[in-house]
């Protein structure tokens, strides 16, 4: 049985908070670095193809290591883990920001892609097990979704005033004193768990073919569309991707103790909500990144008043996932407060395709920022709390890699396919000699509205195949009476 103890109940909502703490780092080191990209790249004299490795760089490591990462917190134990990520992003963040060349900072970034895996992959498995009890679990899961849907936003308001106030090297500086702060706190709060164990060996060859395949996976789709869709580079790194992810699927079969045992997908709710995920993070990723072009490139914005702009979605995040989800997902359910946070977020999508070129804040933008403020607020909490109930507590840690897998890859499939499509329609729209604010405004149009149909298409799959748990329905340790695999894990009840 793999269990996160923490002494008191005070300790174990400080514990949550150093958690939080560790995500938001992550979350924030990644649009801190976006916000800082053109003075990096005028520093060590990036082109913009190498400047776009700095991102890349992290993705590819960050979501090729995800699920590898879970399941070794399952079997090391999760504070292992996580002071492990700690300590190589820390250090990595330093090396950073000492970095005087182009190849020892992109090198450094994926050092740090796989110190954000190591800690993403274990969070929510360690918040589920120190949480059992359904009204306080779902109090825990908000105040994360809080910190993982708001972190973003903060983080280009903080990039650009760093950057601005002390250089691109600060973006990577801070991060050092706040690693270690968090590490010592962790260390103190929590008890050291036990792991499943490497009893029947470890599943060499499968975690070789998914690091592979995700990591292949995340690099064709970043580079599809520089690449363009239909390019022997996409179609043959995409085809060999596809193959290293089914012999995996097939290892997982056959092998005496997989990474990811097959048996988890028996439970609707985890592969479900997985599937719901993915469309809602390409939908709201995309939306991000396309929605910053446009304040910006059209309406000629600042990074820094871009972030003001965004700023009312967390506050409005804050309200509903700090103060309202709990309640509203143990009154109504998960599948009935995540079906409401896909309508406003889809409702927030229609009001942007109708966007004007040049915007009047108030009357434009601030509407459509709040609903996607209370649709993020109400979706994200119930996906994962929907996810991690279909997961038992010997299998959380690997249920919460797969959960942030497909965070990852759907983020990077939204933004690249979403991209592409706007970057495809602006073109046409100036060959009809439109002018560029219109062409550009014309293309964003385009993908808010297919950012649209993803919602949709989530909403179809969570109202025909979610279900909201019963109170008694959280993850299990294995107590008599239950259905166990041969490593003591509990089946997944239905």
């Amino acid at each position: 049985m793999v269990e996160i103890t923490v002494r008191t109940d005070r300790m174990r909502w400080w514990a949550l908070y150093v958690l939080c703490a560790g995500t938001l780092m992550i979350v924030l080191d990644g649009s801190v670095v976006t916000v800082a990209l053109p003075t990096i790249g005028k520093g060590l004299h990036f082109s913009q193809t190498g400047l776009a490795w700095l991102v890349n760089a992290y993705m590819i490591a960050f979501g090729g290591l995800l699920l590898l990462s879970g399941r070794l917190g399952d079997l090391i134990g999760r504070k292992r883990m996580f002071l492990g990520d700690m300590t190589v992003f820390t250090t990595a963040s330093l090396l950073c920001g000492l970095s005087g060349s182009q190849e020892l900072l992109i090198a450094g970034r994926f050092v740090q892609g796989i110190g954000g895996a190591m800690a993403s992959a274990v969070t929510l498995g360690m918040i589920v097990t120190m949480f059992t009890e359904p009204r306080e679990q779902a109090r825990a899961i908000g105040v994360f979704s809080f910190v993982a849907a708001a972190g973003g936003s903060i983080g280009v308001i903080a990039g650009g005033a760093l950057t601005q106030a002390a250089g691109w090297h600060s973006i990577f500086f801070i991060n050092v004193p706040i690693g270690i702060v968090i590490v010592a706190l962790a260390v103190r709060l929590f008890e050291t768990d036990r792991g499943l164990g490497f009893g029947g060996g470890a599943d060499l060859v499968g975690a070789f073919l998914v690091t592979g395949g995700l990591m292949l996976l995340v690099y064709t789709i970043n580079k599809a569309e520089e690449s363009g869709w239909a390019s022997m580079h996409t179609l043959g790194f995409g085809a060999l991707s596809i193959v290293l992810l089914t012999g995996f699927v097939l290892r997982q079969a056959r092998a005496r103790s997989p990474l990811l045992p097959l048996r988890v997908f028996r439970s609707r709710q985890l592969w479900g909500a997985n599937v719901v995920q993915v469309l809602f993070v390409a939908a709201l990723f995309g939306f991000q990144f396309l929605f910053a072009l446009y304040l910006q490139a059209v309406n000629g914005y600042s990074a820094v008043e871009t972030g003001l702009a965004y700023l009312p979605g967390p506050v409005v995040i804050a309200i509903i996932s700090l103060g309202f989800s709990a309640r509203l997902m143990t009154r109504f359910g998960g599948r009935t407060v995540l079906l409401s946070g896909l309508v406003c977020t889809a409702a927030a999508l229609v009001l942007l395709a109708r966007l004007p070129v040049h915007v009047t804040y108030t009357a434009d933008v601030l509407p459509a920022v709040v609903l996607l403020g209370a649709g993020a607020g109400l979706a994200l909490p119930a996906v994962v709390g929907l996810a991690m109930s279909g997961a038992t507590r010997g299998d959380s840690g690997l249920a919460s890699g797969l959960l942030n897998t497909t965070q990852q890859v759907g983020g990077a499939l939204g933004v690249a396919v979403l991209a592409t499509l706007a970057s495809s329609r602006t073109q046409s729209l100036l060959a009809g000699h439109k002018s560029t604010p219109a062409a550009l405004t014309g293309g964003y149009h385009l993908s808010f509205g297919v950012a649209t149909g993803l919602l949709v298409a989530g909403f179809l799959i969570a109202a025909t195949v979610l279900r909201s748990p019963s109170a008694s329905s959280h993850p299990k340790s294995g107590g008599a009476g239950e259905p166990t695999e041969a490593d003591g894990s509990v089946l997944p009840q239905h």
